[in-house]
């Protein structure tokens, strides 16, 4: 006889709609950054597609679908890995926080000294066996920011003591950015203007602050000097000029004409020709005018200006959707911004409100950067534009913070109670570990 048991009934199937069902039943957090999260990866799909056609003629040819199914493979990926981090308690990254930390240096230790030379730079460290590019400065970031919002939540009791409240805050954060400077200067800092900027939240003293700035003044000054010496003078950079033994066998200084050049080229622009990509991303800008553009996939500066996929996409929106696209993206962030505020001021633990807002805080900063870059408002970075630019490890370790500012928005959404009970087993939460239940933040904060 047949076994009735050994079959499944066509009932029990589960169908499309009952799969679409779970998958939002189990998606919890803020339904608003979810929203963006799509929104600004489909604009990345479409984008990234455009603005790679004359990358693929040089690169396969002129088919144009490899770059295209790269950038869905990026976006499935980041989408995965947001949806798997919003689903664990954001008290284990604070467990993790110190290991990811003292993991971090080592590694941009290690890419400072031995990493992947690509325009002068050693950012990336080559995985021996995928043979992927990973720019360890994206990973430190996010390590970094983990544990400062750990600290500041267990140090709120002597937030305003020097030695006991301020060094274990402002140390890590300068460690992390002397690493990551010699490569990338403008990733170092944008990296301690957002660590700052939690700092002031975390209720750390504004001498303390102030004291920070100055000191972080002292290299900027340095090279802002040597730019000004230079080009009244006529020479070229010291470093160039003497070539010291040091600076021709070291990674540390190889940047530093660069850096000078490109205040140079910010500080006189009369006086002297604009950087070639600064004079293409201003032409796309002109092109797309003030309303809607040239139209999608119609942009002409894909073909003149580097990294129009990348460092530069903005003006390809720009020049495509016209000055109202640019605004709308300028928007899409504030309003990221606005609801990750919103998490801070909702979650009653310091180390998941502190942990929101210094990830989104590094995203935003870096968003205003890339944008403040295309229309010429600061001189040329290497940052991205997040959940935009073509999908690398910057992309990626972009998708982990939302997934864990995620995380945060969920567990304050289950506080409130408006979100069901959940029948899968948490991630238990140690007191002892959890400082953030022990410290909540004060009302002034």
């Amino acid at each position: 006889m047949l076994n009735q048991n050994s079959d499944t009934l066509f009932s029990q199937i589960p169908t499309v709609e009952g799969v679409k069902t779970q998958l939002v039943t189990k998606t919890r957090g803020d339904k608003y950054i979810w929203g963006i999260v799509v929104l600004l990866s489909l604009i990345s799909i479409l984008v990234v597609y455009s603005a790679t056609g004359s990358l693929a003629y040089k690169m396969y040819k002129g088919n144009t679908s490899v770059y295209l199914f790269k950038q869905i493979s990026f976006t499935m990926v980041g989408l995965t890995l947001i949806y798997f981090l919003h689903r664990v308690n954001y008290s284990v990254f604070s467990k993790v926080a110190t290991i990811l930390y003292f993991i971090s240096l080592p590694l941009l230790l290690y890419t400072l000294l031995f990493g992947a030379q690509i325009n002068d730079g050693s950012r990336w460290i080559k995985l021996p066996i995928i043979k992927l590019t990973i720019q360890t400065s994206d990973f430190a970031k996010l390590a970094l920011f983990m544990f400062i919002s750990r600290t500041l939540s267990k140090k709120q009791d002597v937030i305003k003591d020097f030695k006991k409240g301020f060094l274990p805050v402002i140390i890590p954060v300068m460690l992390t950015c002397v690493l990551i400077m010699p490569a990338n200067l403008s990733n170092a800092l944008l990296t301690g203007a957002s660590s700052l900027l939690l700092m002031f939240i975390g209720r750390i003293s504004l001498k303390h602050i102030g004291l920070t700035i100055l000191v972080a003044m002292v290299p900027l000054l340095i090279i802002i000097s040597v730019a000004v010496a230079t080009h009244k003078a006529g020479k070229a950079p010291v470093a160039e000029v003497e070539k010291p033994m040091v600076a021709e066998k070291s990674k540390i200084f190889i940047r530093f004409n660069t850096w000078v050049s490109r205040v140079q080229d910010f500080i006189y622009p009369n006086e002297k020709e604009a950087p070639y990509q600064v004079q293409q991303s201003k032409i796309a800008i002109a092109n797309g005018g003030i309303f809607f553009g040239l139209g999608p996939g119609n942009s002409h500066q894909r073909n003149f200006l580097p990294q129009a996929y990348n460092d530069f996409i903005y003006s390809i929106i720009i020049e495509e959707y016209g000055l109202i696209g640019g605004a709308f993206i300028i928007f899409v962030y504030l309003v990221f911004l606005y609801r990750c505020i919103r998490i801070f001021r909702k979650c009653p633990y310091a180390f998941g409100a502190f942990l929101a807002l210094g990830l989104s805080f590094t995203l935003i900063v870096q968003a205003i950067a890339n944008m403040a870059v295309t229309v010429g408002l600061v001189p040329v970075t290497g940052v991205t534009l997040p959940l935009i630019s073509m999908g690398g490890s910057s992309f990626v370790f972009t998708c982990c913070s939302i997934g864990i500012i995620l995380s945060v928005a969920r567990n304050v959404e289950q506080l409130e109670g408006n979100a069901p009970e959940e029948t899968e087993i948490e991630i238990p939460e140690e007191a002892e570990e959890s400082e953030s239940v022990q410290n909540p933040i004060p009302k002034h904060a």
